[in-house]
């Protein structure tokens, strides 16, 4: 034991220190950096060249080589390559121009990692003299996500590594909580294993693809190892190797689990309230009892001692790995983050022992699991329910920021569709409660008609042994005589029949009662549900949170949409051309069919001021729940690029529109008029011809 305690000192030791190496880069931000200004100004014209470009951000950002790129009209780039932080400040971005540079409209790249570890980018354009035409696909060169095959094998590895996690913490509180006995089942050290193996080499495959899913490359830059090592410099990556190393760890801690918790295993006691024996009469009855029951507590105490010092290591370790997830996402950021940090712990470890408890009880089930450990996983796993759903609304709270992101953000939308899983999950439980209370039932029917049956045969005992002199000479001559009277035929069918009928009283027993049965299919179904959970919260972990969506959407108005549209309107006066867009959305309101009104000055490459108006089949002004306006260039696979409208009254919006290319455009007007009714409306719109 003195060498266990050594290792589990050890153990201890390296947890702590991951933890520290985790959580002491967490400060203060909001998830999800956003672009706040730039220097020039987005859609501005500007007299002479600049002599490099600034960006500022909501938060700090990490910046790689290619972080932004300037291309000038024929879609060279004319920056230094070289971003860095404005006098070190990490919420900036600055690259050098080169000397002497032409008129003309120049195209900004940006692509940056916020400090929750998800990527960010956008594209704006500036004018040095005048708008001129420009080659540069915005829309291709201002996309923030990585590729689709990239993107699915992040979210695929990610997803995995939530699974494990699960599976492994999980699998290992039941042991060490819930069913000693199952550290020396087969079925439940496959189950430690599998979810140690799979978080193992899922956390090296987001290591390996963390580089690609950041830059937008393909899955051949997997094996770059400089852009590995660009990754471990992040926050990510330092969580991604604390994570090696505490599975380092882990490995160490289930050699401790199953060596050490299988081997002391008490022996078999009769389970269920028959277990506690009868209150004998006699005193010297009643100091037997009491010398068997102190008895029974010191064979016990060694595995008592062993259980906790492992559930304490294990604790420790599972908070550790906790953190290498919490540390380095949403809630390492944004408002309250030392409250955020803990309660999204408690919520990833209650959603572990939750669903990792529930595959450890469907392996239990088939291995003689009892009804009093299914008891006690019941109340556990209530306990757990109870930590999630409180830490759930905190969460819920802390990214949405209004009910009106429910509906309107796809993280508010994922968030309805967790809500729905777990509220099914929730209904599948309560099933499976109710076949555990049948369970119980029936093992005590089982256990009372075990006893009646012993009752019996002791009774019947005792008036047989006058017969057992009588018989013992015939029995030992029909002993030594050989099965089946001497025919081996015989013997051989009698051998085969014990052989069958042994094979179905094992079959009977590992399919158990028909109790046992129901709640193996419905801890089956739970545990599929909770499967589909993990999966919509990694895809909540790869939202922007209902608060930065709204920002997100916000920022181009408040940082520089104006400004770009009035240094438009100045500095080319051009004509003002007005289209209107009749639509229907089939719907039966007042406002499903109208008109649409766009109005476009100066109609020119570059930033052009829009006025977007909307009326009823009266012709009175009306209002709708969404309305979007959007431009595209067919020619050049250019946009859609929408316009971000500001409400002026009532049926009135203005924006602006940045149109780089001369040619046709198609001018597109989506009008919703309630939940379910919507139409757009097309017109085309001629720059420069």
């Amino acid at each position: 034991m003195t060498g266990a305690r050594r290792r589990l000192g050890a153990l201890l030791a390296v947890l702590v220190a991951a933890l520290g190496l985790v959580l002491g880069g967490a400060t203060a931000a909001s998830a999800h950096a956003t672009l706040e200004g730039t220097d020039p100004a987005r859609g501005s014209v500007v007299a002479t060249a600049p002599a490099a470009v600034t960006l500022t951000f909501s938060e700090g950002v990490s910046l790689a080589a290619d972080s932004v790129r300037v291309l000038d009209p024929q879609g060279n780039a004319v920056d230094d390559g070289k971003p860095e932080h404005v006098d070190g400040r990490a919420a900036t971005a600055r690259v050098a121009l080169r000397a002497n540079l032409a008129n003309g409209t120049y195209t900004v790249a940006w692509r940056a990692v916020s400090e929750d570890s998800h990527p960010v980018g956008g594209a704006f354009t500036f004018s040095v003299g005048a708008p001129s035409d420009t080659s540069v696909d915005a829309a291709a060169v201002q996309d923030a996500e990585a590729g689709g095959a990239v993107a699915f094998a992040y979210g695929t590895a990610r997803t995995v590594a939530y699974l494990a996690f699960a599976l492994l913490a999980g699998a290992a509180a039941f042991v060490v909580v819930v069913w000693p006995r199952g550290a020396s089942v087969r079925g439940v050290q496959r189950l430690l294993m599998t979810g140690w193996v799979a978080l193992l080499l899922s956390t090296v495959a987001v290591l390996m693809l963390r580089g690609p899913y950041e830059r937008g490359t393909g899955l051949g830059q997997s094996f770059d190892l400089s852009l590995v090592r660009a990754t471990l410099d992040e926050r990510i990556g330092t969580a991604l190797a604390a994570r090696l190393l505490l599975l380092a760890a882990a490995g160490v801690f289930l050699s401790l689990l199953v060596g050490q918790l299988g081997m002391q295993q008490p022996k078999a006691v009769p389970a269920g309230p028959e277990a506690e024996p009868e209150e004998p009469e006699d005193p010297e009855d009643e100091e037997e009892a009491e010398l068997r029951r102190l008895e029974r507590a010191a064979a016990e105490r060694p595995q008592r001692d062993t259980r906790l010092g492992l559930g304490l290591a294990g604790l420790a370790l599972a908070l550790a790995l906790s953190a290498t997830w919490v540390g380095a996402d949403h809630s390492s950021v944004g408002i309250q983050v030392a409250l955020a940090l803990p309660l999204a712990a408690l919520h990833l470890l209650a959603m572990a022992g939750w669903l990792g408890g529930l595959a450890a009880l469907a392996v239990g089930l088939r291995h003689g699991l009892p009804a009093a450990a299914v008891d006690r996983f019941s109340k556990l796993a209530f306990r757990l329910v109870a930590v999630l759903v409180v830490t759930g609304v905190y969460q819920s709270w802390r990214g949405l920021g209004s009910w009106g992101a429910l509906v309107d953000t796809e993280y508010g939308r994922l968030l309805l569709i967790k809500v729905g899983c777990v509220a099914a999950m929730l209904g599948v439980a309560w099933i499976s409660r109710a076949w555990t209370a049948r369970l119980r039932g029936a093992d005590e029917t089982t256990a009372a008609a075990a006893g009646a049956t012993a009752d019996t045969e002791t009774a019947g005992a005792t008036a047989g042994v006058a017969a057992v002199g009588a018989t013992a000479a015939a029995d030992a001559t029909a002993a030594d005589a050989p099965a089946g009277g001497g025919d081996p035929e015989r013997a051989a069918q009698l051998a085969r029949q014990r052989a069958l009928r042994d094979r179905a009283r094992g079959e009977r027993a590992a399919a158990g009662s028909p109790a046992r049965a129901g709640l193996r299919r419905s801890v089956v179904v739970e545990t599929a549900v909770a499967v589909l959970v993990l999966v919509v919260t990694t895809m909540l972990t790869n939202s922007p949170p209902g608060r930065v969506a709204r920002a997100v959407a916000d920022a181009p108005a408040t940082a520089g949409a104006g400004a770009g549209a009035s240094a438009g309107a100045s500095a080319v006066p051009g004509r003002t051309e007005e289209l209107r867009l009749p639509y229907d959305t089939g719907g039966r309101t007042a406002n499903a069919k109208g008109s649409a009104t766009v109005t476009v000055n100066p109609v020119a490459t570059g930033p052009n001021a829009v006025t977007l108006k909307l009326t009823d089949s009266a012709g009175q002004p009306t209002e709708v729940p969404e309305l979007e306006l959007a431009f595209t260039l067919p020619d050049r696979d250019l946009g859609p690029l929408p316009v971000t409208l500001q409400p002026q009254g009532t049926g009135s919006w203005t924006g602006t529109a940045q149109l780089p290319l001369n040619g046709v455009w198609v001018v597109s007007v989506t009008v919703r008029s309630s939940d379910i009714d919507q139409a757009t409306a097309t017109a085309q719109l001629k720059v420069g011809q």
